[in-house]
Protein backbone atom coordinates (compact mmCIF):
# COMPACT_ATOMS: atom_id res chain seq x y z
CA UNK A 1 0.00 0.00 0.00
CA UNK A 2 1.18 3.59 -1.12
CA UNK A 3 0.08 6.45 1.20
CA UNK A 4 0.20 9.89 1.16
CA UNK A 5 -0.34 12.05 3.63
CA UNK A 6 -1.63 15.83 3.30
CA UNK A 7 -1.91 18.52 5.97
CA UNK A 8 -0.72 22.14 6.67
CA UNK A 9 1.89 23.10 8.84
CA UNK A 10 0.73 22.07 12.41
CA UNK A 11 -1.84 19.50 11.33
CA UNK A 12 0.29 16.65 12.72
CA UNK A 13 0.03 14.73 10.00
CA UNK A 14 3.75 13.40 10.51
CA UNK A 15 3.13 12.32 14.03
CA UNK A 16 0.40 10.72 12.89
CA UNK A 17 2.10 9.17 9.21
CA UNK A 18 4.77 7.66 11.69
CA UNK A 19 2.50 6.14 14.42
CA UNK A 20 0.12 4.60 11.68
CA UNK A 21 3.89 3.27 9.76
CA UNK A 22 4.48 1.61 12.87
CA UNK A 23 1.16 0.05 13.07
CA UNK A 24 0.62 -1.41 9.70
CA UNK A 25 4.37 -1.99 8.87
CA UNK A 26 5.10 0.43 6.30
CA UNK A 27 7.97 2.77 5.56
CA UNK A 28 7.78 5.79 6.62
CA UNK A 29 9.08 8.27 4.12
CA UNK A 30 9.59 12.25 5.41
CA UNK A 31 10.98 14.56 2.79
CA UNK A 32 12.46 16.49 5.52
CA UNK A 33 14.52 13.34 6.89
CA UNK A 34 15.62 12.69 2.88
CA UNK A 35 16.68 16.14 2.09
CA UNK A 36 18.67 16.44 5.55
CA UNK A 37 20.02 12.78 4.43
CA UNK A 38 21.57 13.94 1.51
CA UNK A 39 22.62 17.20 2.65
CA UNK A 40 24.32 15.84 6.05
CA UNK A 41 26.08 12.19 3.56
CA UNK A 42 27.17 15.34 0.70
CA UNK A 43 25.41 12.69 -1.99
CA UNK A 44 25.04 13.78 -5.46
CA UNK A 45 21.64 14.62 -5.33
CA UNK A 46 22.80 16.59 -1.72
CA UNK A 47 24.86 18.41 -3.70
CA UNK A 48 22.63 19.54 -6.33
CA UNK A 49 20.09 20.61 -3.84
CA UNK A 50 22.67 22.43 -1.69
CA UNK A 51 23.27 23.97 -5.13
CA UNK A 52 20.04 25.75 -5.01
CA UNK A 53 19.56 26.14 -1.67
CA UNK A 54 22.71 28.01 -1.11
CA UNK A 55 22.00 30.64 -4.01
CA UNK A 56 18.35 31.14 -2.30
CA UNK A 57 16.52 29.26 -4.97
CA UNK A 58 13.72 26.26 -4.43
CA UNK A 59 14.88 23.01 -5.11
CA UNK A 60 13.52 22.02 -8.49
CA UNK A 61 10.81 19.20 -8.57
CA UNK A 62 13.20 16.76 -10.64
CA UNK A 63 15.93 16.92 -7.51
CA UNK A 64 12.96 15.88 -5.02
CA UNK A 65 11.84 13.80 -7.23
CA UNK A 66 15.20 11.92 -7.80
CA UNK A 67 15.05 11.67 -3.90
CA UNK A 68 12.25 10.08 -3.52
CA UNK A 69 13.20 7.19 -6.40
CA UNK A 70 16.23 6.84 -4.61
CA UNK A 71 14.09 6.24 -1.20
CA UNK A 72 11.56 4.31 -2.26
CA UNK A 73 14.04 1.95 -4.09
CA UNK A 74 14.80 0.86 -1.17
CA UNK A 75 13.88 -2.59 0.18
CA UNK A 76 12.16 -1.76 3.39
CA UNK A 77 9.39 -0.49 0.68
CA UNK A 78 8.35 -3.31 -0.94
CA UNK A 79 5.42 -3.70 1.05
CA UNK A 80 4.57 0.04 0.54
CA UNK A 81 5.15 3.16 1.80
CA UNK A 82 3.54 6.49 3.52
CA UNK A 83 4.94 9.77 2.51
CA UNK A 84 5.18 13.16 4.78
CA UNK A 85 5.98 16.11 3.33
CA UNK A 86 6.12 15.36 -0.54
CA UNK A 87 3.93 15.85 -2.62
CA UNK A 88 3.74 19.73 -1.75
CA UNK A 89 2.59 20.57 -5.89
CA UNK A 90 0.46 19.18 -8.17
CA UNK A 91 3.63 19.43 -10.58
CA UNK A 92 5.22 16.89 -8.08
CA UNK A 93 2.29 15.24 -7.44
CA UNK A 94 2.13 14.28 -11.44
CA UNK A 95 5.72 13.24 -11.45
CA UNK A 96 4.98 11.19 -8.57
CA UNK A 97 2.29 9.68 -10.60
CA UNK A 98 4.67 8.89 -13.69
CA UNK A 99 7.41 7.51 -11.65
CA UNK A 100 5.31 4.79 -9.62
CA UNK A 101 3.37 4.10 -13.17
CA UNK A 102 1.13 0.97 -12.40
CA UNK A 103 2.04 1.04 -8.89
CA UNK A 104 0.27 4.80 -8.38
CA UNK A 105 -0.48 5.84 -5.03
CA UNK A 106 -3.68 4.36 -3.05
CA UNK A 107 -5.10 6.97 -0.82
CA UNK A 108 -3.91 10.14 0.15
CA UNK A 109 -5.11 10.94 3.74
CA UNK A 110 -5.39 14.98 4.24
CA UNK A 111 -6.07 16.00 8.22
CA UNK A 112 -7.75 19.35 7.76
CA UNK A 113 -7.05 21.82 10.90
CA UNK A 114 -8.83 25.17 10.74
CA UNK A 115 -6.48 28.19 10.58
CA UNK A 116 -6.32 30.09 14.10
CA UNK A 117 -5.98 26.23 15.81
CA UNK A 118 -2.46 25.53 13.30
CA UNK A 119 -1.27 29.43 14.39
CA UNK A 120 -2.42 28.32 18.19
CA UNK A 121 -0.11 25.16 17.69
CA UNK A 122 2.84 26.40 15.65
CA UNK A 123 3.14 29.77 17.71
CA UNK A 124 3.21 28.05 20.86
CA UNK A 125 5.73 25.58 20.06
CA UNK A 126 8.78 26.51 22.73
CA UNK A 127 12.12 24.89 21.94
CA UNK A 128 15.32 24.09 24.50
CA UNK A 129 18.40 26.16 23.70
CA UNK A 130 20.80 23.67 25.36
CA UNK A 131 19.27 20.21 24.84
CA UNK A 132 17.14 20.96 22.21
CA UNK A 133 13.92 19.38 23.85
CA UNK A 134 10.77 20.56 22.11
CA UNK A 135 7.55 21.96 23.81
CA UNK A 136 4.59 23.44 23.71
CA UNK A 137 3.06 26.77 26.27
CA UNK A 138 0.06 24.76 26.69
CA UNK A 139 2.06 21.86 28.46
CA UNK A 140 4.28 24.37 30.33
CA UNK A 141 3.30 25.62 34.12
CA UNK A 142 2.68 29.24 33.35
CA UNK A 143 5.34 31.82 33.18
CA UNK A 144 7.97 28.54 32.91
CA UNK A 145 10.95 30.53 30.79
CA UNK A 146 13.58 27.22 31.98
CA UNK A 147 13.47 23.62 30.16
CA UNK A 148 11.78 20.85 33.19
CA UNK A 149 14.92 18.72 31.78
CA UNK A 150 18.13 20.56 31.77
CA UNK A 151 17.41 24.17 33.00
CA UNK A 152 17.90 25.33 29.68
CA UNK A 153 16.19 28.76 28.69
CA UNK A 154 13.47 27.77 26.28
CA UNK A 155 13.02 30.25 23.04
CA UNK A 156 10.61 30.83 20.80
CA UNK A 157 11.84 30.14 16.82
CA UNK A 158 11.73 33.15 14.11
CA UNK A 159 9.08 31.90 12.15
CA UNK A 160 6.97 30.18 14.75
CA UNK A 161 6.21 34.53 15.29
CA UNK A 162 2.13 34.59 14.52
CA UNK A 163 2.13 36.85 12.07
CA UNK A 164 4.79 35.23 9.68
CA UNK A 165 2.94 31.77 10.92
CA UNK A 166 0.13 33.26 9.38
CA UNK A 167 1.94 34.25 6.47
CA UNK A 168 3.49 30.92 5.73
CA UNK A 169 -0.45 29.17 6.16
CA UNK A 170 -1.44 31.54 3.14
CA UNK A 171 1.46 31.13 0.97
CA UNK A 172 0.99 26.97 1.87
CA UNK A 173 -3.19 26.96 1.03
CA UNK A 174 -3.13 27.68 -2.31
CA UNK A 175 -1.30 24.51 -3.31
CA UNK A 176 -2.30 22.77 -0.90
CA UNK A 177 -6.37 23.24 -2.25
CA UNK A 178 -4.83 22.58 -5.97
CA UNK A 179 -3.78 19.23 -4.45
CA UNK A 180 -6.91 17.88 -2.77
CA UNK A 181 -8.41 18.83 -5.53
CA UNK A 182 -5.90 17.04 -7.94
CA UNK A 183 -6.37 13.53 -5.59
CA UNK A 184 -10.52 13.65 -5.11
CA UNK A 185 -10.49 13.93 -8.79
CA UNK A 186 -8.79 10.14 -9.00
CA UNK A 187 -10.88 9.68 -5.59
CA UNK A 188 -8.47 8.93 -3.12
CA UNK A 189 -8.32 11.54 -0.89
CA UNK A 190 -9.92 11.25 2.49
CA UNK A 191 -10.46 14.22 4.60
CA UNK A 192 -9.87 14.26 8.20
CA UNK A 193 -10.77 16.65 11.21
CA UNK A 194 -7.08 16.94 13.05
CA UNK A 195 -9.25 18.75 15.45
CA UNK A 196 -10.54 15.77 17.53
CA UNK A 197 -8.50 14.11 20.13
CA UNK A 198 -5.27 12.61 18.61
CA UNK A 199 -6.68 8.96 19.30
CA UNK A 200 -9.72 10.27 17.49
CA UNK A 201 -7.92 11.29 14.38
CA UNK A 202 -5.80 8.03 14.65
CA UNK A 203 -8.71 5.71 14.69
CA UNK A 204 -10.62 7.43 11.87
CA UNK A 205 -7.16 7.51 9.53
CA UNK A 206 -7.08 3.45 10.08
CA UNK A 207 -10.65 3.33 9.14
CA UNK A 208 -9.68 4.93 6.31
CA UNK A 209 -7.50 2.24 4.69
CA UNK A 210 -9.43 -0.54 5.79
Amino acid sequence: MRLVFLGLAGAGKGTQAQVLSEQIGLAFISSGDMFRFHLANNTTLGQLAKSYIDKGDLVPDDVAIGMILDRISQRDTLKGFILDGFPRTVAQANALDKVLGNERVDKVLYIKVSEDELIRRLAGRLGCNQCNTPYHVDSLPANTGACPKCGGELYQRQDDQPDIVKQRLQVQWPEMTKLIDYYTKQRKLTEVNGEQAIEQVQRELTEAIS
